[in-house]
């Protein structure tokens, strides 16, 4: 086989192995072991492919280690990307906001359908209220667009959660 194609086969191989580890762990974490586990035997079969490629004849051909190396860096980068694009699972959003501004906030997120829990806080000068929901991965963006909207004058945090059990209006495990 040509040198450039099997750089490149490595290369290749490599990213897409990388890449689906770093889903099959954020899927485990996130209580999918069942699609984490499918996604494993196959990335431990293109590991067994790729890994007797490289080690086959290694030191006549040294620069398979350095492409073997450079896909695993690739590989974890679009891995990290693929995971937030597909934004599996639920976040946890908390908007601290000053009390005046909490009730425009809130019937607008639930005029979008979230549910919204509202806690009075005391804030270093002023009265502030804080807002929990539990929203989809794929709804922060938007989401966070449209408390902003309303005001930018806001605190929002973002958390990933596991499965969430109750609550209003979530695919309940």
């Amino acid at each position: 086989m040509d040198a450039i194609v099997l750089y490149f086969l490595i290369f290749i191989i490599k990213v897409f192995e990388v890449s689906i580890s770093t889903l099959r762990i954020v899927l485990i974490t996130k209580d999918e072991r069942l699609k984490g586990s499918i996604i494993a035997f196959f990335e431990v079969v293109l590991w067994l492919l790729i890994i007797t490629a490289v080690l086959k004849d290694i030191t006549e051909d040294p620069f398979k280690v350095v492409v073997y190396a450079l896909g695993f860096a690739v590989g974890n980068y679009l891995g990290s990307w693929l995971e937030n694009y597909l934004g599996t699972g639920n976040a946890s959003v908390e908007v601290i906001c000053k009390r005046s501004d909490a009730k425009i906030i809130t019937k607008a997120l639930r005029e979008n359908g979230h549910g919204v829990t509202s806690v009075s806080a005391k804030g270093m000068r002023t009265a502030r209220e804080i807002l929990l929901l539990y929203i989809s991965r794929k709804e922060i963006q938007k989401t966070v667009k449209q408390i902003q909207a309303i005001n930018k004058d806001v605190v929002i945090t973002i958390h990933d959660i596991k499965p969430i059990y109750g609550g209003y209006h979530l695919f309940r495990k």
